[in-house]
């Protein structure tokens, strides 16, 4: 009998992961119910079966997935607790969201009070396609469980750490790599509004190219994904917990990023990034 895997939900990255171990002899399934037309969509390309409630979703699974923005994570598990508490059938809670320790460990305390057992689990690469490098990371009592899943095509390593151990490694990463994003970001407004834009450009092609090259990337590629990154950015200050320094480089971030996702008013400041990473790409050839 295949394995049975639950995720929520179908985004993004739900969508990929679920496609990689439907490919892989998983049976993955996931609730459509309240979802954007563009979810529903994404879930049928991947071929994922839909199902009607939670009840019906936790009923069949042999692992629950959860990935979803990191401000949802515990809204979530607070949803379906009654359904897995009242389940006969308890599949593995494994919450794969980019939060802070305390969060996590929020979340396991939730999830065992209904007789589940919990993955502390951290994504850290793009949606898996192809050869992309999507790394999975697992923490806590039952983390060795995520095996199971990289059987069917994922790559998982399992920390020897409590759960706590897998979401300080996200915090981290994205620390360093979309908080490189931001401060790109910021100093490329910073220069346009100066003057400096075209010198920053040139003075970066000659003395820092790998990275200008590297922003030019990552820059217009946050700009869908700015309103995620916001409820990132302050799970990664609640991390920095005992750094007064460091909460507030990300808090700072937080609403860096919150005014680059505020739509029509932050038209101007997208265009501008955008017209930097440009002149910085056609330069760059």
């Amino acid at each position: 009998m295949s394995v049975v895997i639950a995720i929520i939900a179908p985004g993004e990255m739900g969508s990929a992961v679920g496609r990689r171990l439907r490919e892989g002899g998983a049976r993955v399934i996931t609730a459509l119910a309240g979802r954007s037309a563009a979810s529903i969509a994404r879930a049928e390309r991947a071929g994922l079966a839909g199902v009607d409630s939670d009840e019906r979703l936790v009923a069949e699974a042999d692992f629950l997935l959860s990935i979803v923005p990191p401000g949802e994570a515990i809204g979530l598990v607070e949803r379906l607790a009654p359904v897995l508490t009242r389940s006969s059938r308890k599949p593995i809670y494994v919450d794969c969201n980019a939060v802070a320790p305390a969060t996590a460990e929020r979340i396991g305390g939730l999830v065992a009070a209904t007789g589940c057992r919990y993955v502390d689990a951290a994504i850290i690469g793009p949606p898996p396609a192809g050869a992309a490098r999507t790394m999975f990371y697992a923490s806590g009592e039952a983390a060795k469980e995520l095996l199971r899943v990289g059987a069917l095509g994922l790559q998982v390593r399992v920390l020897d750490a409590p759960a706590g151990a897998a979401s300080a490694l996200k915090m981290s990463y994205a620390g360093i790599t979309k908080g490189l994003t931001g401060l790109g970001a910021a100093m490329m407004l910073g220069a346009t509004r100066s003057g400096a834009a075209a010198a920053l450009r040139q003075e970066l092609g000659e003395s820092q190219p790998h990275l200008l090259a590297w922003l030019s990337r990552q820059v217009p590629a946050m700009f869908p994904k700015a309103y995620r990154w916001v409820a990132e950015m302050e799970e990664i200050a609640a991390f920095a917990e005992r750094d007064a320094a460091a909460q507030q480089i990300y808090r700072g971030l937080a609403r860096l990023f919150e005014r680059l996702a505020d739509g029509d008013a932050a038209e101007a400041e997208l265009a501008a990034l955008s017209e930097f990473c440009r002149q910085a790409t056609m330069a760059g050839r």
